[in-house]
């Protein structure tokens, strides 16, 4: 039997809980076993720069952060719904893999 794994990532949360929302939807539709969406460690990328250009006057900060946020979904999956998974709308910025797993 075969395994799809599918990874989701993104910035915007509500994105990979739409994608998420939509492969259950699948998944009940067609009776295969989901696991997921299991939540993966939010990656915090930062960055500290000074506010003055030219180093005089006060010592400034800005701090940016952006979040990438991950999500793991493994699927039992047959050919039916291997299908209804590859057409799941994918909005811009959300970054899918899915991977097929001999169990």
């Amino acid at each position: 039997m075969q395994k799809a794994r599918i990874k989701l990532a993104s910035i915007d949360i509500a994105k990979i809980n739409e994608v998420c929302q939509y492969i259950k939807d699948i998944a009940e539709k067609t009776g295969v076993e989901m696991r997921g969406p299991i939540p993966l460690p939010t990656k915090k990328l930062k960055v500290t720069t000074r506010k003055a250009p030219d180093g005089e006057g006060k010592a400034t900060w800005e701090r940016y952060e952006m979040r990438i946020h991950k999500r793991l979904i493994d699927l039992a999956i047959d050919e039916r719904a291997l299908r209804l998974v590859m057409r799941v709308p994918i909005p811009e910025g959300l970054n899918i893999e899915i991977e097929m797993i001999d169990v």
